[in-house]
C-alpha cells in the first residue's frame, strides 16, 4: 500500500532534504485538466523544522534549511494516458516572481519562501506558460522508511561518488541502497569533479525511474482498487492543494502504472548560463530561451519531448567533454589556431625535424581517454597514443597527411539533462550492496 506513496513522494523529496510544513493553499485554480493533458507540480521543501538532533545526524542534514523548494518537478500526463513527461526545474533557475509592484527577480526556489505553495505554482505557470492542474508538496522525513519499505533502490555510477555535504560515499558500479544511502545519493550537490545541480537532478530522475519500475512490477498500480488503497496512504504523507482529491490521485497513479518505459520521458530545463552572478542573489542558472520555450510548447501541445531537435539539437560533431578543459601542445600553427577556435587550450611547440607519415598523432596520459576522444573528434583520422607517465597536457604531432579540423560541440545540457526515455536511464540488473556510509 505504501508503494504509490514512495513513487510520488520521491518525485517531491529526492533532492529536497526537506520537511513539509503545514501550509494551506488557496483554491484559485480550476479542477478540470485541459484536453491536452494534465500537469502536476511536485515540490520538496528544504527545512529542518521538526527534526531532532539525532535525526539530523542520521540523515546527514545538519545544515540550516531555507524554507524554500529544493526540488521541483513538473509531471505532464498526456491526454490519452499513454505518455508521461517529467521535467526537472533546477532550484537555482533565475526567474521573475509574479508579484505586484516593481519587477522582482530571484531563484525559483525562493518563490515558496516568499508566498508558499500558491506563489510557487504561479511562478511556474508564469515562466512556463503552462497551467498547473495539481500540486503535491512533501518532505523527506518519510523518505528513509518508504525506500526501505520498498526493499531499497538501485543506483549506478561509472566512477566513485563522494560528497561531504550529503555524506555520500559510493564506489563505482551498480549498488542496492537502503533509504539512508539513497537519500544521500539524490541530495549530493558537491560531488568531486561533477559538482552542480544538473548531475544531482539526473540522479534523482534515475532513482525515480527505478522505483516507478518497481511499483509497476510489484502490482501496486495494477488496478483501480489497488491504486486507490495506496492513494489513501499517500494522503498521510503528501500535502495537496485544495483542487486535488483522492479521485485525482487515483487517476494519476493509475495512469503511471500503465505506462511503458519507452513512453516515460525525463528531462531538465535547458540552461544557457550556468553561473550567472546576480548581486544579492548569488550564482544562478539562466534558461536557454529558445530551447526552454520549445520544451514548454511541446508539453502545451501534448507532444513528446524526446527526439525534438528544437529542445535538444543534434550537433554534427558532438563532444562528451568540454574542450575548454583540455590543454594541448601543437606543433603546426594552422592546426593550433583551428583547435584554439574550437575552444581547446593550445600552446605551440616546435615541429619535429621529420614529420611522421600519415595522420596526426595524439599522445596523452592513459587516464584521459574521455578528453582524448573529444580531441580525436576534432581531428578525424588522428591516431591515439596513450603513454604511461605522460603529463596532463596532450601533445599533437602533425604528420604528412593534410589535417582537417572539425568543429566539435560540447553541450552540458546533453550530458546531464537531455530528454531521454526511462529505458535508457535504467541501471544494469546486477546490483551489489553499497559500502556503508556511516
Amino acid at each position: 500500500m505504501r508503494r504509490l506513496t514512495v513513487a510520488l513522494t520521491l518525485l517531491a523529496t529526492l533532492a529536497a532534504g526537506a520537511h513539509s510544513g503545514s501550509r494551506a493553499l488557496s483554491a484559485d485554480h480550476g479542477t478540470d485538466a485541459g484536453h491536452r493533458g494534465t500537469n502536476i507540480l511536485v515540490v520538496g521543501i528544504d527545512s529542518r523544522a521538526g527534526l531532532s538532533a539525532a535525526e539530523k545526524r542520521r540523515l546527514h542534514v545538519g545544515g540550516k534549511g531555507c524554507d524554500c523548494t529544493d526540488v521541483m518537478m513538473l509531471v505532464h500526463l498526456s491526454a490519452d494516458g499513454d505518455r508521461a513527461s517529467i521535467v526537472s526545474i533546477p532550484r537555482d533557475s533565475y526567474v521573475q516572481y509574479p508579484l505586484p509592484g516593481p519587477p522582482r527577480f530571484g531563484k525559483i526556489n525562493g518563490a515558496y519562501a516568499i508566498g508558499g505553495g500558491p506563489l510557487a505554482v504561479r511562478t511556474v505557470e508564469q515562466v512556463t506558460g503552462l497551467h498547473v492542474d495539481h500540486y503535491l508538496e512533501t518532505g523527506f522525513t518519510g523518505f528513509e522508511q518508504t525506500v526501505d519499505n520498498l526493499g531499497g533502490a538501485t543506483v549506478c555510477t561509472d566512477r566513485p561518488l563522494r560528497d561531504e555535504g550529503s555524506g555520500l560515499d559510493v564506489p563505482a558500479g551498480v549498488h542496492h541502497t537502503d533509504g539512508n544511502q539513497t537519500l544521500r545519493y539524490v541530495r549530493a550537490r558537491k560531488i568531486t569533479n561533477r559538482p552542480g545541480d544538473l548531475g544531482r537532478v539526473r540522479r534523482q530522475q534515475r532513482t525515480v525511474n527505478d522505483l516507478l519500475a518497481r511499483l509497476t512490477a510489484g502490482g501496486a498500480l495494477s488496478s483501480p482498487l489497488s491504486t486507490a488503497r495506496t492513494a489513501r496512504t499517500l494522503l498521510k504523507t503528501v500535502r495537496t492543494d485544495d483542487w486535488t482529491d483522492l479521485d485525482d490521485l487515483v487517476r494519476i497513479g493509475w495512469a503511471l502504472g500503465r505506462l511503458r518505459a519507452e513512453r516515460t520521458e525525463f528531462a531538465t530545463v535547458p540552461i544557457r548560463l550556468f553561473d550567472h552572478r546576480v548581486p544579492g542573489v548569488g550564482s544562478t542558472l539562466v534558461w536557454h530561451e529558445a530551447r526552454a520555450a520549445a520544451l514548454w510548447d511541446a508539453l502545451a501541445e501534448d507532444r513528446p519531448i524526446t527526439g525534438d531537435p528544437r529542445i535538444q539539437p543534434v550537433p554534427e560533431t558532438p563532444a562528451d567533454t568540454n574542450p575548454a578543459g583540455v590543454k594541448l601542445r601543437v606543433d603546426e600553427p594552422a592546426v593550433a589556431a583551428a583547435l584554439t577556435r574550437n575552444g581547446f587550450k593550445v600552446t605551440p611547440r616546435p615541429a619535429p625535424a621529420v614529420r611522421p607519415p600519415g595522420p596526426p598523432v595524439i599522445t596523452y596520459a592513459p587516464a584521459r581517454e574521455a578528453d582524448a576522444a573529444t580531441l580525436a573528434a576534432a581531428l578525424p583520422g588522428a591516431r591515439l597514443h596513450p603513454a604511461p607517465d605522460h603529463d596532463q597536457t596532450f601533445d599533437v604531432t602533425v604528420g604528412t597527411t593534410p589535417v582537417r579540423v572539425r568543429t566539435v560541440t560540447y553541450d552540458r545540457n546533453k550530458a546531464d539533462g537531455a530528454p531521454v526515455t526511462a529505458d535508457t536511464l535504467r541501471c544494469p540488473t546486477t546490483p551489489h550492496p553499497a559500502r556503508p556510509t556511516g
